[in-house]
C-alpha cells in the first residue's frame, strides 16, 4: 500500500499540480489567506457551526420540548466525538500506507503556509486529518439540521482543496479523509444515537421540571403577597 501514488503520471499527481500550480501564479495574501483557512479557519468555523447549531437546538427544545429536538442534539453530541475518533483511526492508517508528503516526492510544488518546516513536514500523508475532521463535523451537523449540514459538508471539500493547495496533500488524500469522516459519523450512528439519545432527553426533562417547580414557586410567592 506504501506505493500509493507517489510517482509517475496519473491524475493523482496531475490534479496535484493543476491545483497548486494555482499558488505560483497568486499574490503573497491569498496564499496565506489559503493558508489560514487550511491550517485554523475552517476547522475553527465547523466549531463554531456546532455550537451555534447547538444553541438554537437548545431554544426550540425549551419552547416545545419535542423528543426529535433531543435526537439533533445527541447528532451534535456524537460529531465531535466522531471527529476525534477519526484522528485516532487516521494514526494507525497513516503508518500503514506509508506515503510520504506530495512535496517530498516531486519536484516544482509550491509549498504554502510554511508546511516544510510545520507538522506538514514530518509524518504521513494519507489520510487527512483536516478532511477527516472537517467532514465528520460536518455529517454530525448535517443529521441534526439538514441546510447548516450541507453547508458543512460543502466547507469540507472547501478544507481537502486548500489542502492540496498548499502542497501538503494529494487530492486522493482529501478524498481518503473525506470517505474516513463520513464513516466513522453514519457506521456507528445508530448506536451512538441510542446511548446519546435518551441521555439527553433524561437531561432535558429534569431542566424541565425544575423550571416548572421554579415557576411554581414564583406563582405562589406573588399569590402570598
Amino acid at each position: 500500500m506504501a506505493g500509493l501514488t507517489t510517482g509517475g503520471p496519473n491524475v493523482d499527481v496531475s490534479l496535484l499540480y493543476e491545483i497548486n500550480g494555482l499558488a505560483r501564479h497568486a499574490p503573497d495574501w491569498a496564499d496565506r489567506a489559503v493558508s489560514l483557512l487550511g491550517d485554523y479557519g475552517i476547522p475553527l468555523a465547523m466549531v463554531l457551526m456546532v455550537l451555534w447549531c447547538w444553541r438554537g437546538l437548545r431554544r426550540e427544545r425549551q419552547r416545545s420540548d419535542e423528543a426529535g429536538a433531543a435526537e439533533s442534539l445527541a447528532a451534535l453530541v456524537w460529531a465531535p466525538l466522531a471527529a476525534g475518533i477519526a484522528l485516532l483511526a487516521n494514526v494507525p492508517l497513516r503508518g500503514l500506507v506509508g506515503r510520504p508528503r506530495p512535496f517530498l516526492q516531486h519536484e516544482g510544488l509550491e509549498v504554502v503556509g510554511g508546511a516544510v518546516h510545520g507538522f506538514g513536514g514530518a509524518g504521513f500523508s494519507f489520510v487527512s486529518d483536516h478532511a477527516a475532521v472537517v467532514m465528520a463535523l460536518g455529517v454530525g451537523i448535517f443529521m441534526a439540521n439538514r441546510r447548516l449540514g450541507l453547508l458543512g459538508i460543502g466547507l469540507a471539500v472547501v478544507e481537502g482543496l486548500c489542502r492540496v493547495y498548499m502542497g501538503v496533500h494529494y487530492p486522493t488524500d482529501v478524498l481518503g479523509g473525506l470517505a474516513l469522516g463520513t464513516a466513522v459519523v453514519l457506521v456507528p450512528a445508530p448506536v451512538a444515537m441510542a446511548v446519546l439519545g435518551p441521555l439527553l432527553r433524561g437531561r432535558g426533562r429534569g431542566v424541565v421540571a425544575r423550571t416548572v417547580a421554579v415557576e411554581v414557586e414564583a406563582g405562589e410567592k406573588d399569590l402570598a403577597a
